[in-house]
């Protein structure tokens, strides 16, 4: 669930006032894989928003997530949606680092575009996993489809809606998450893309408008391989 209050801001530090968050948690080969993103206030501009990246000072690999954000961020993203009359108000691009329990440290390339029914991140990784590999880890609901030619997996996560008020957090059930991870290559030698989005009512997304953006935005992503 993914509700915004009133005075609400984009920045952890901005905490005064009610803050709210969706937090998606997934199993993936190594550890669990969290999306935060907090709900930032409605621009009531008629533009759409510009790609705000974090400077990323360590290597991630071929594709950055100012690139990702560029890919992610289309005119159209709205239309492959099927939320036509909207448009994004927050896009950001960074590189997410997170430490297994072993010490090791994964940095990936990602980037979130917020529209006002629909969240959708982009990520990247660049590692020897290939998709089929990792489908095995996803649970028994997880699906393996074929986007471009190219191996998938769709899967599901549920959300958590977390408030921060006073210092305090709170939490509560939120609605579902729909992902779709894609191998870089037709090969599926290692490395992948994955998309997931979810809705700021709690309605289950529309699976539809997952493989319509993954059609058009993965194309345009260095380190995509046609075929």
């Amino acid at each position: 669930m993914a509700g915004s209050s009133a005075g609400a801001g984009t920045e952890p530090s901005a905490v005064g006032q009610v803050i709210a968050a969706v937090v998606v948690v997934g199993a993936l080969a190594v550890g669990l894989w969290c999306l935060a993103v907090f709900s930032p206030q409605k621009s009531q501009a008629s533009e759409p928003a510009v790609c705000k990246n974090d400077k990323e000072k360590r290597s991630a690999g071929p594709v950055s997530g100012a690139q990702l954000c560029t890919a992610l961020n289309r005119t159209d993203l709205p239309t492959l949606l099927g939320t036509p009359t909207e448009h994004a108000y927050s896009a950001a691009g960074r590189l997410s680092t997170a430490t297994l329990s072993g010490g090791t440290k994964i940095v990936t390339p990602e980037a979130d575009v917020t529209l006002e029914t629909y969240s959708v991140r982009l990520s990247a990784s660049d590692d020897e996993y290939s998709v089929a590999e990792m489908t095995g880890l996803l649970g028994n609901t997880a699906q393996q489809e074929t986007v471009l030619g190219h191996p998938a997996v769709l899967y599901s996560d549920r959300t958590l809606a977390i408030s921060f008020s006073g210092g305090k957090a709170d939490s509560d059930p939120g609605g579902i998450a729909r992902h779709l991870m894609v191998a870089r290559s037709a090969k599926d030698g290692g490395g992948s893309f994955e998309i997931a989005i979810w809705r700021q009512d709690d309605v289950v997304p529309d699976d539809a408008a997952l493989f319509r953006v993954a059609e058009r935005v993965l194309p345009t992503i260095p380190g995509w391989t046609a075929g």
